[in-house]
């Protein structure tokens, strides 16, 4: 394991030397919450701040915790075009690759379930794979905990330990940089004066504010008692009748919000759309609380009730998944109770179908 460490100077140095190949994403902090924007944006401003003192500049919050958005969103677009033309040929948005800083381990967990479903299956999904190949991930290390944050039951951690290209751990006077790929490595030996050899003390306060952090996660799952995935197998099913799926759908609204929000939601839609004088094919998120989701030809519905629906996006990701990969589709992120207008809190959810099979 190579470990370097990053003065925070060095890191924007970094970052406009790799803007010559890729579009940065970087994350800013706009008021509790953080999101990610163009690099470009960000030095702009910061520009002007230097000129001008009321211009407001806003730091990179590489450390703090995830975004508001998901990683997914910068590999499986919201709206993609897939085809134009009846051309077989994949459309380019004669773009960069991308470089997307400050992405944490539960975003980088998400790839796990993404790669199954658009790499690892009969046919490879063209845009996601390219992607994948091509872009760049520097990760960074939680510094504190959200309430809504469990990640640890999901055994997880608020650091990243794999999926990552650099990343970078912050520490006094700058970060401690992990390399996790060849590209990583590649990005270090074209940059070398910029890093320097990881000194034990700047290794040691990165273990420290790890532990502290982790400590923090796992605070909050017990508040919350938030049970550990080692209680999940067979849950859904042993409780697929239960009446909990009406009780706790009797206040949702519908939106989708939990899975436009989630890092592992990947259902899609089709569609067709004249562009220009061409005829072109976009996809474009779609989502199983929907009532027309499962509408199927001649108006038949497999799950025409609300609470089926809510119950089927359990089932996906505590049944399904663990069965064909081994894996639960939730990274204990907390996004989905955030962006929920009812207050469904999948953690509730999760308690609720543990204690039930409990009392069987």
């Amino acid at each position: 394991m190579e470990l370097f460490t990053l003065s925070s100077g060095g890191l924007l140095t970094l970052l406009e030397t790799i803007q010559k190949d890729y579009e940065v994403f970087v994350p800013v902090k706009k008021g509790e919450k953080r999101f990610y924007e163009p690099f470009t944006a960000f030095s702009e401003r910061r520009g002007k701040a230097d000129q001008d003192a009321g211009a407001g500049d806003q730091p990179l919050a590489i450390g703090e915790v995830r975004a508001f958005e998901p990683l997914k969103a910068f590999y499986f677009g919201a709206r993609q075009k897939v085809s134009e033309g009846y051309s077989d040929r994949i459309p380019s948005t004669g773009k960069k690759p991308l470089c997307i800083v400050g992405v944490k381990a539960c975003d980088l967990k998400g790839f796990t379930i993404l790669d199954t479903v658009f790499i690892d299956s009969d046919y490879q999904d063209p845009l996601y794979t390219k992607a994948r190949q091509e872009n760049l991930i520097i990760s960074s290390d939680c510094t504190f905990a959200l309430d809504t944050c469990f990640c640890s039951a999901l055994h997880g951690e608020p650091y990243p330990v794999e999926k990552f290209d650099l990343n970078l751990s912050v520490v006094e006077g700058g970060f401690v940089v992990q390399v996790g790929t060849n590209k990583g490595k590649g990005i270090v030996e074209a940059n070398a004066s910029l890093f320097q050899k990881a000194e034990q003390k700047a290794v040691d306060q990165r273990d420290e504010l790890r532990k502290r952090v982790s400590e923090e996660v796992r605070a909050a799952v017990k508040e919350q008692e938030v049970p550990d995935q080692n209680l999940y197998e067979g849950i859904i099913k042993k409780n697929y009748e239960s009446p909990l799926w009406k009780e706790e759908a009797e206040t949702c609204v519908e939106c989708g919000a939990c899975n436009t929000i989630c890092p592992t939601c990947h259902c899609f839609l089709i569609y067709d759309q004249m562009a220009g004088d061409a005829l072109a094919r976009f996809r474009t998120w779609d989502s199983c609380l929907i009532k027309d989701f499962a509408k199927v030809a001649g108006g038949a519905n497999p799950r025409p009730w609300l609470w089926m629906r809510l119950r089927n996006r359990f089932e996906k990701k505590f049944a399904y998944f663990p069965e064909i990969n081994d894996t639960y589709a939730c990274t204990g992120c907390g996004r989905c109770i955030l962006a929920c207008p009812a207050k469904i809190d999948i953690r509730r959810i999760l308690k609720r179908n543990v204690e039930h099979v409990s009392k069987q």
